[in-house]
């Protein structure tokens, strides 16, 4: 699979290296993402996804117009917590407790500058339909809802929502196996995103909830769910 957590957690490495050997000092921007991504020998997508986990990190910041500055440095970058055991059910429990009042939110702040980033993953999710190439679409599919819960700025959803990385890949292997519901999930991104750009905090929340919903459709999972949330 084209965006696994392996593959992210080596990128981000390999952007960590230099910043610790102090090749980018704290307030320096690092190179443009092309000159990035080809350095590093990864894609696009993969470098963004990256990026955004030091974000959420607190190791780097996006910069509109700018680039990305290397921050001060606290704590340890990759510490984070698994959760062992736990299902696909319980995973998608957690996204629809979690995504729906994280889209709300960002919609009720989000800038022009973090709308930029968001609709540059949905166009990686756009072309990657076009060209059907799923996998790319499964590294923009785990990028945006990464990006979507960075911009919440808060760090305990920016926790969570990394200890999720590793399940949510499963939703992405969906796409992968099923190249028909590719369509269908773009569709359901744009939904969202538009929500967000007027501004709508609650069509956000519910269009990430039905997202969700349709989610646990397409794995084949009866998720469950109290009866007075569950439409």
């Amino acid at each position: 699979m084209f965006s696994s957590s392996k593959l992210i957690d080596s990128v981000v490495k390999k952007l960590l290296e230099p910043i610790e050997q102090g090749q980018w000092a704290a307030g320096q921007m690092l190179p443009g993402q092309r000159e990035l991504a080809e350095r590093l020998e990864v894609s696009r997508p993969s470098l963004r996804e990256a990026i955004t986990v030091l974000e959420t990190l607190g190791v780097v910041r996006s910069l509109p117009g700018k680039g990305v500055m290397v921050l001060e440095r606290q704590g340890k970058a990759l510490a984070e917590v698994r959760a062992p055991g736990a299902s696909l059910e319980d995973v998608l429990q957690l996204r629809y407790a979690l995504e729906p009042f994280t889209a709300g939110l960002v919609a009720q702040t989000a800038a022009s500058a973090d709308l930029s980033q968001l609709r540059l993953l949905l166009l990686d999710m756009r072309e990657a339909v076009e060209d059907r190439n799923p996998s790319l679409l499964a590294g923009a599919y785990t990028a945006f809802h990464r990006q979507l819960v960075a911009l919440s700025s808060n760090p305990i959803f920016l926790s969570v929502s990394r200890q999720i990385g590793d399940a949510l890949e499963q939703s992405d292997a969906l796409m992968t196996r099923n190249a028909e519901y590719a369509e269908e999930v773009l569709q359901e991104h744009e939904t969202i995103l538009r929500a967000i750009r007027n501004h709508d905090s609650e069509q956000a929340s519910r269009a990430m909830r039905q997202h969700i919903l349709n989610e646990g459709v397409r794995l084949n999972i009866n998720l469950r769910l109290p009866p007075d949330i569950g439409g």
